[in-house]
């Protein structure tokens, strides 16, 4: 990534107004208030011979570029992506999904927009949209907000231990672009100097807008090798960029080899002059699900699938290095 950005001047995600570090205590003062089930990237019901697993999340910000651009297609398949993906970190098959969308007034054109999406991601995923909901609540939202719940089936020893071992290979495997986090400071970014339906100078894409909109990929394809070559632990990419990885335990995760960035992400940090570190804690920089497993099994699942081996857990204390970064 640039050189020329400064950490001391350049735009922080806390400074377009999400602060990871408070989102994460706000969250644990939560669990800690209602408890939770088992399990990290899905709650685990046991119900019997299997766990039941439920995964909740939505859009974010995103849909304000797709409200600025009057295209909201895949915004349902972004929201398909954010919870399916969860449930295969968890070693979860999923089966079904409710989506919940509120706005400020009803309107046909977006509805059904987000309806052919929320159908092209759950053909995508290989599951069923079983219901959902729609909220008229002028009072509390502006605009709209899209979010869904996935729900999942897996035989207890089919779930991921859920933890790296000090040896552990990681193989990692692309992401499409931004995916559904950090848009809050790409948008801020992008739009300093440039609109969305600016020509995008980069990539197959019209304008920047559009390569904002780029859906999340869906990674239920990978489920069945990741068990067939003993997979323990996997870390969806999302909020927090990299330091997702420490969620795999205890460990320090030396990534030497990762996918390239994506133009997009460049484009980003140049125009908010945003560092190197800031970048990587916030977006996926290139690769959007990595799976931790045995070594002498790590070029086997690369070869099956389209990931490869970026890097190795080492004996630590919860710590991610990647492109030479401490994060």
């Amino acid at each position: 990534m640039s050189d020329d950005a400064d950490p001391e001047e350049g735009l922080t995600y806390a400074e377009t107004g999400v602060d990871i570090e408070a989102s994460e205590a706000a969250t644990a003062a939560l669990v800690g208030a209602v408890g939770e089930s088992e399990g990290d990237y899905a709650g685990l019901l046991d119900i019997g011979d299997r766990y039941l697993a439920l995964a909740t999340d939505g859009v974010g910000t995103k849909l304000l570029v797709a409200e600025a651009l009057g295209d909201y297609s895949t915004v349902g398949i972004d929201c398909i992506a954010m919870n399916a993906n969860d449930l295969v970190a968890a070693g979860v098959r999923p089966v079904a999904f409710v989506d919940y969308l509120a706005v400020d007034e009803p309107d046909e054109t977006f509805a059904e927009q987000i309806g052919d999406g929320l159908a092209a991601g759950a053909a995508a995923a290989n599951i069923e949209l079983v219901g959902g909901e729609t909220a008229v609540m002028p009072e509390v939202v502006k605009g709209l907000d899209l979010a869904g719940t996935c729900a999942g089936l897996a035989a207890k020893d089919a779930v991921f231990a859920g933890e790296a071992d000090p040896g552990d290979a990681l193989v990692g495997f692309r992401s499409s672009g931004i995916h559904s986090n950090g848009l809050t400071l790409a948008r801020t970014a992008v739009t300093q100097n440039h609109d969305y339906a600016d020509p995008c100078p980069f990539g197959e894409y019209d304008t920047l807008g559009e390569a904002l909109l780029e859906p999340t990929r869906i990674y239920t394809d990978l489920l069945d090798p990741m068990r067939e070559h003993g997979v323990r632990a996997a870390a969806h990419v999302t909020g927090g960029g990299w330091t997702n990885l420490e969620r795999l335990g205890d460990r320090r995760y030396v990534i030497d080899d990762p996918f390239d960035a994506h133009p997009v992400f460049a484009f980003v940090q140049s125009e908010g002059g945003v560092s190197d570190e800031e970048m990587h804690r916030t977006f996926n920089m290139g690769t959007g699900f990595v799976a931790a497993l045995p070594p002498e099994n790590a070029e086997a699942l690369a070869d099956a699938t389209d990931g490869r081996v970026i890097g190795r857990v080492e004996e630590g204390d919860g710590s991610v290095s990647v492109r030479g970064l401490d994060l």
